[in-house]
C-alpha cells in the first residue's frame, strides 16, 4: 500500500505558485525572449529549437534536484517516525544506528592503515583512522534503516530526469514508429561495451516485442580507429535495406577490418559493387559524423549511451535495470498511475 503525505501537495503548491508568477508580475507564461529583423523569438522556441544544447544543462540541475528531494525524503521518514515512537530523530538514530556500530580489531585497523597512502606511522593516526571506519560503518548502517524505512512509507518518486526528442531514421529503425517504448542506442561498433550490451538490447526486444522500437546511432570513439568506417559500412549496408543484418553480423563476428567488411557484405548477399564504391568513397562519412556531433551536444562522452523515451541511460546497462526502466515508462503511459502495474502483460 502506497501513502501519501504533504509533500505532494507542496509540490503542486509550489507549481501552482511558479506557474502564477508571470501572470502577477503582467509578464507572458511564454515571453519573447529575443527579437530579430522583426522576428520575435519566445521562450518555448528557443527551447525547442535548442533543445539538445540545453539538455546537458537541465540534466546537470536535474541532479542538484534530486539530490536534494532524496535528502527532504529521508529527513521526512526519519522524522515522522520519530513522532510515532514519541523521541527525538537523534534518540531514534542513536537507538537504529549509532548502538549498532562495533569497532574494527586491532588487525583490521593495521590492515586498514595498510591501505592508505600516508607516510605518518600507525601508532600517530590510530585514533583518526578508528574514528573513520566508525563513520563509514555507521553510515552502512544509516542507509539500510533509512532504506527499511522508505520501504515501510511506500516512497513513490515521480519526478523524472529531463528528456530530450530523438529523430529515428527510418532504415536504422526496428519496429514501429508508433511504439510506446523508444530505446535509442548512441554506439560504437569497436566498444567492448557496446557488443556486451548488444546482447541485452536484443533480449529486450524479444521480450517487449511491439511495445518497444529501438534505434541505433553512430558515435565512433577516438581510440577506436576501426569504428568509423565500421560505421559507414553500416550505413551502406542500409542504402540496400539491410542495416540490422549488418549490424548483427559486426557484433557477433566483431570483425571490423575494411576486407572484412566488405566480406561481410559479400556474405548478406548485397550488391558488393555498390557496397564497396560507398565504403571506399566515404559516402556515409558525413551522416556518421552528423549522428556524432549530435551526441557531443547532449554531452554523451561515451559508449553505449541509451535514450528511453527520450531519458537518459548511460554506460553498458543491464537487462534488469532496463527492464525496470521501461516498465515505469509504460507504467506512466497508462495515465492511471502505479497502482495499474498488474494490468500490464508481466516481465518479471
Amino acid at each position: 500500500m502506497r501513502t501519501k503525505s504533504c509533500f505532494g501537495q507542496g509540490i503542486f503548491t509550489l507549481l501552482a505558485l511558479v506557474l502564477s508568477v508571470p501572470c502577477l508580475f503582467g509578464q507572458a507564461a511564454d515571453p519573447v525572449v529575443a527579437e530579430v529583423d522583426g522576428q520575435q523569438v519566445t521562450l518555448s522556441e528557443l527551447e525547442r529549437s535548442m533543445a539538445d544544447k540545453l539538455f546537458q544543462a537541465r540534466r546537470q540541475y536535474y541532479a542538484v534536484e534530486r539530490a536534494a528531494l532524496e535528502q527532504w525524503i529521508d529527513d521526512q521518514i526519519l522524522a515522522n517516525e520519530a513522532r510515532r515512537q514519541h523521541i527525538s530523530v537523534e534518540q531514534l538514530l542513536d537507538r537504529n544506528v549509532n548502538q549498532h556500530v562495533t569497532d574494527p580489531t586491532e588487525d583490521q585497523l593495521r590492515v586498514y592503515y595498510e591501505g592508505i597512502n600516508t607516510d605518518q606511522p600507525f601508532e600517530s593516526i590510530r585514533d583518526k583512522v578508528l574514528q573513520h571506519i566508525r563513520e563509514l560503518r555507521a553510515a552502512k548502517i544509516r542507509a539500510a534503516y533509512i532504506k527499511s524505512l522508505r520501504e515501510q512509507a511506500g516512497v513513490l518518486i515521480t519526478f523524472d530526469a529531463p528528456s530530450v526528442a530523438l529523430s529515428a531514421e527510418n532504415s536504422r529503425l526496428l519496429g514501429s514508429q508508433s511504439a510506446p517504448i523508444r530505446l535509442v542506442e548512441f554506439a560504437d561498433f569497436q566498444c567492448p561495451y557496446c557488443q556486451q550490451s548488444y546482447d541485452e538490447v536484443k533480449r529486450l526486444l524479444e521480450h517487449y516485442g511491439a511495445k518497444v522500437s529501438f534505434s541505433f546511432r553512430d558515435f565512433p570513439l577516438p581510440m577506436h580507429p576501426q569504428a568509423p568506417k565500421a560505421a559507414e559500412a553500416a550505413r551502406c549496408a542500409a542504402a540496400q535495406g539491410k542495416f540490422f543484418d549488418y549490424y548483427n553480423a559486426l557484433f557477433t563476428d566483431k570483425k571490423l577490418a575494411v576486407p572484412e567488411l566488405k566480406e561481410e557484405a559479400k556474405k548478406l548477399s548485397l550488391d558488393a559493387s555498390a557496397f564497396d564504391k560507398c565504403l571506399d568513397s566515404g559516402e556515409q562519412a558525413s551522416a556518421v559524423q552528423r549522428d556524432a556531433s549530435e551526441a557531443q551536444r547532449l554531452g554523451i562522452s561515451g559508449t553505449p549511451t541509451f535514450f528511453i523515451n527520450g531519458h537518459l541511460y548511460d554506460g553498458a546497462a543491464k537487462y534488469e535495470a532496463f527492464r525496470d526502466a521501461i516498465d515505469k515508462e509504460l507504467v506512466g503511459l497508462t495515465g492511471k498511475g502505479a497502482k495499474d502495474t498488474a494490468a500490464l502483460p508481466s516481465s518479471r
